[in-house]
């Protein structure tokens, strides 16, 4: 659309062509005349915009004022007039701000108003291209900046990395230092080792030796008092009148055979002593894990009894493991009947320093422990072995005379191990012990 910018027909303008920063200028302008207008003379478009601050105004009523102007003479004048009166000498074709001069000759129909906008379009291009020029150099500017920063950036990230090469290589030899380290030292350990073991086979070499000697020394002179003690038998059979002399020979060989035999005994236990023999090394019990069977024992009944038969030095409980727990506390799963048991037994190992050896049935265990804890041994049958089966071979297991304490109300058990020389305590008599403390 096309319109001229004077009332009476001067040069016509065309509003759609002209330079973006004109079309601004002539918003702002309408913009901040629109809120001095008296409400009358408002166009009914543009009341809306009225309410609003001019820059805001121009801003989002921009196309709205633009379209007022272009099409209404009235509201073109009414701008003018306004500026006429309330801010005179600034909306005139002679402004020195070429969009200013420009927007005033549009207004107010200039005939010279396609010139002055040509002038404000030249000036607002040498002002952008200018403006254009100033923000490349200022780029240029923080470019090189960046650019110097950026070089002293990569110098101290190469020296850093020259700095973290050397370092890298100083870890690097040191590393391999320790490790040749380490290797001398387990090398020389293993070494020291073998070598330890070599000493070890030859003292258990030379002790066996020793104790083969000992015991044929021990034989030829039990043979040796067997025939002395057969020569003053024949003696005093022979001659009655020899029969005194011939005890007094027998007494007389009786006490050498008694310092032997003391002797010996010390010699005996001088080497228990220097291999450590019955110390760390397994008890007889250690050696029976699931089946297995070796003359008569005793009933052991109140808790005095009880408590005497476990005073007694080296004395070995076996505890029949299920017959015991089932009796004292039926109501837990077999898992926590196991475990309370076998906290109670380590609690009386503690207290007495008896061996305690309980045995479980191992149908359905599933990855059971081979020893208990706090000094406490745990055994499980083997599959197709009951655990009553079990307790005998530990009692057979055990040598001659050594006190063996069997805990249980299982009567063919009872019998068994009492005839292998064992005493035996019932369930309830031990549970009364391991619950009283």
């Amino acid at each position: 659309m096309h319109a001229t910018s004077a009332s009476d027909g001067g040069s016509p303008v065309e509003w759609s062509r002209l330079p973006d920063a004109v079309r601004a200028r002539l918003a702002d302008v309408a913009a901040t005349a629109l809120g001095g207008m008296p409400a009358t003379e408002v166009p009914v478009p543009l009341r809306r915009l009225a309410r609003f601050t001019p820059a805001k105004r121009a801003k989002l009523g921009g196309p709205a004022l633009l379209a007022e102007l272009t099409g209404s003479t009235a509201f073109r004048a009414a701008v003018v007039a306004w500026w006429d009166e309330n801010r005179p000498g600034e909306l005139v074709t002679g402004a020195d701000d070429p969009l200013t001069a420009a927007a005033a000759a549009v207004l107010a129909g200039d005939e010279a108003a396609a010139q002055a906008v040509a002038a404000a379009a030249h000036r607002g291009d040498v002002v952008e291209l200018r403006a254009e020029r100033d923000a490349a150099l200022s780029r240029v500017d923080k470019l090189s900046v960046e650019l110097e920063r950026l070089r002293g950036e990569l110098g101290e990230a190469r020296e850093q990395a020259r700095s973290a090469g050397d370092q890298r290589d100083a870890e690097y030899q040191q590393l391999r230092r320790r490790v040749s380290e380490q290797g001398a030292k387990l090398r020389a350990a293993l070494d020291g080792r073998a070598a330890a073991d070599r000493v070890v086979e030859e003292l258990r070499a030379s002790s066996a030796a020793e104790l083969a000697a000992a015991r044929a020394e021990v034989e030829r002179e039990r043979g040796r008092a067997e025939q002395e003690r057969r020569r003053a038998d024949r003696a005093a059979a022979e001659v009655a009148a020899a029969r005194q002399a011939a005890r007094e020979a027998r007494q007389a060989d009786e006490v050498r055979l008694g310092l032997l035999v003391d002797t010996l005994g010390g010699a005996v236990a001088g080497l228990r002593r220097e291999l450590a023999l019955g110390g760390g090394g397994p008890r007889p019990g250690d050696l029976v894990t699931g089946a297995g069977a070796a003359a008569g024992g005793g009933a052991v009944d109140g808790l005095a009894a009880l408590d005497a038969l476990l005073a007694v030095p080296t004395v070995h409980l076996v505890v029949d493991g299920y017959n015991v727990s089932k009796t004292g506390y039926p109501e837990l799963t077999l898992a926590d009947q196991r475990t309370r048991l076998v906290g109670q037994l380590a609690a009386l190992a503690a207290r007495t320093g008896v061996e305690v050896t309980v045995v479980f049935d191992g149908a359905g265990v599933v990855a059971a422990p081979v020893r208990g804890s706090r000094g406490v041994r745990v055994l499980f049958s083997d599959p197709g072995v009951i655990a009553d089966d079990v307790i005998r071979s530990l009692v057979a297991a055990e040598p001659h005379g050594r006190p063996v304490l069997v805990a249980t109300s299982d009567a063919a058990v009872v019998r068994s191990v009492q005839r292998r020389g064992a005493y035996t305590v019932p369930s309830t008599a031990i549970l009364t012990r391991l619950v009283r403390g």
